[in-house]
């Protein structure tokens, strides 16, 4: 009965609300795991340096079993939950590397939604013709356009920084982030023109001329690029350190993750880029957004707390991702 219910449920949101609850139960979710102990919290979050067993078994365990217990979970709990993650996490771990693979989706996804709009394909116009009828508001084609140029961009360099700037690494991560990452780029793919539908229902009905993309939609785009240009220099300068050393210059002088804070813009930027007229921004977006702040965010305190540990009070004034506020 459950069942049938949540079913019916999914069949009456419109493909731009399945996209919505997709963002929110998975930035949900991390931010569940956020709240787990800290040890178990690190086997589900990091890799690399700061998830290798020397870090979990280094002289701060003790301080990281007092924070349990301050959290309400007694010696025994504790030990059993780490266990139970501690096994879990063992299974199905996957080089870092891999992380590429989200690029090479994302620039798929492109590739084939333009080819679907050009051909008129029908997975393009199923979702497109289901969007339309539980939804009126819309983008303007221009929009549309903008937006999935944008994305395409963003897919092109960090495939680029993967095969041609970054270093290849030898740490490992769980298939779980690998398959959320995947499942990430695979729905926005669909979000970013997915409130466009109804015009591009009305220009594959050749009804509809595409025109200058509103004033508020180009203000987007510089803040886009330069967000974009300053996280490949954030990429090259990390890129060049030696290994597991701290990072100081430009950006990294005042935060902890710089390239996560354009990252985060990099998504705004668009979700502003793409908002239907008569609202100030793109609600499916907007959930994109939410979903890459508790993701990244958690990621960022990891390595702030990592890096307090590596490197002391250098780290020290250094906001984690976002200035003033975290």
């Amino acid at each position: 009965m459950s069942m049938t219910y949540v079913y019916e449920f999914v069949l009456e949101l419109s493909p731009a609300q399945i996209c919505q609850l997709f963002y929110v139960l998975s930035a949900a979710a991390v931010l569940a795991i956020a709240a787990v102990p800290e040890r178990a919290q690190q086997l589900l979050t990091q890799y690399g340096a700061r998830g290798s067993d020397k870090t979990l078994t280094s002289t701060s365990t003790s301080t990281r079993d007092h924070k349990d217990i301050s959290r309400g979970y007694d010696d025994s709990s504790t030990g059993s939950f780490f266990r139970l993650i501690s096994c879990l996490t063992s299974i199905g771990k996957i080089p870092h590397s891999w992380f590429m693979h989200f690029y090479i989706l994302s620039l798929s996804c492109t590739v084939f939604w333009a080819i679907q709009f050009v051909t008129h394909g029908p997975v393009l116009e199923l979702i497109v013709n289901n969007q339309c009828l539980k939804s009126t508001s819309s983008m303007t084609m221009s929009q549309v356009i903008l937006v999935w140029f944008f994305m395409a961009l963003q897919a092109i360099r960090r495939l680029y920084e993967y095969l041609a700037v970054l270093r290849t690494s030898s740490s490992r991560m769980w298939i779980i982030h690998w398959l959320l990452g995947n499942a990430f780029y695979l729905c926005t793919s669909v979000s970013i023109w997915v409130e466009g539908s109804r015009s591009i229902q009305c220009f594959n009905d050749n009804c509809l001329v595409i025109g200058i993309p509103p004033l508020k939609s180009v203000i987007a785009s510089s803040v886009f690029l330069v967000s974009w240009a300053m996280q490949y220099q954030c990429h090259r300068h990390l890129a060049g350190l030696k290994k597991y050393s701290l990072p100081e210059d430009g950006l990294f002088r005042y935060l902890v993750c710089p390239h996560y804070t354009c990252e985060c813009m990099l998504y705004l930027s668009l979700t502003a880029m793409a908002a239907p007229e008569g609202q100030l921004y793109n609600q499916t977006l907007a959930c994109a957004v939410l979903f890459v702040l508790a993701n990244l965010g958690v990621t960022a305190h990891g390595t702030k707390l990592w890096y307090g540990e590596k490197f002391g009070s250098r780290v020290k004034g250094r906001w984690t991702m976002i200035p003033v506020v975290f």
